[in-house]
């Protein structure tokens, strides 16, 4: 089932403020789907409802030796379909689709490399230069907010498991540890890596970030 977007507004406070009764061993895991074409030339892929590659259906049945004990209290997932295969052939039938989970939406960038970009805007990041036409980090970021709040209703039940894609998460795991959106520049993600947030004594930490998908760690593909 789609969970109904919020109105967006304004920018929330910090995302990780301290927890209220929840242990120091509640787990967030946040996984990306698995490779598609376009993430495997470089292209921006925002709203492009793009299919798995052969290689990215690999990497997706490889989550399921990565989160073969994790028993999930919810499982919230990307309405697009890259990340809802990824999260069936990981394993997951019973998910509930997140609107806030879907990738930055890149306007006039969608389909472009960063190379592209830069040709006719040097210097262009998307975390400091935004993009036209598409969504502002601002709102990303707001989105990011709901998905946290929204997870950690859930953790006092179990784990918690979002799969989503690689830029909307990285924003997920700057906003969790209560840095700005941009913070996720600094944060890598490889498709089919799986992350995990957490807490350590009430202070949101980043416990794993970007574990290698078993995949791609036997050389099945580049």
């Amino acid at each position: 089932m789609h969970a109904p977007p919020a109105e967006a507004g304004p920018e929330a406070g910090p995302a990780s403020a301290a927890p209220a009764e929840l242990p120091d061993d509640v787990q967030l895991w946040l996984v990306r789907h698995g490779e598609t074409e376009w993430s495997r030339s470089g292209r921006h892929t925002g709203r492009t409802d793009l299919p798995l590659t052969a290689a990215g259906e690999d990497e997706a049945r490889g989550l399921r030796a990565v989160l073969a004990d994790v028993r999930p209290a919810l499982v919230l997932c990307s309405p697009l379909l890259r990340a809802r295969d990824t999260a069936r052939l990981a394993g997951y039938q019973d998910i509930v689709i997140d609107d806030d989970l879907a990738e930055w939406d890149y306007g006039d960038y969608e389909g472009r490399t960063s190379a592209e970009i830069r040709a006719d805007r040097p210097g262009w990041t998307l975390w400091t230069d935004g993009v036209p036409n598409g969504e502002r980090i601002e709102l990303v970021s707001a989105r990011a907010d709901r998905v946290i709040a929204r997870a950690r209703a859930s953790l006092a039940d179990g784990p918690v498991v979002l799969v989503a894609h690689g830029h909307i998460s990285r924003v997920i795991g700057a906003r969790w540890i209560a840095l700005a959106p941009q913070a996720g520049a600094n944060l890598a993600l490889g498709t089919a890596a799986p992350s995990v947030l957490g807490f350590q004594y009430d202070a949101p930490v980043i416990v794993h970030w970007n574990l290698p998908n078993p995949a791609t760690a036997e050389g099945n593909h580049q």
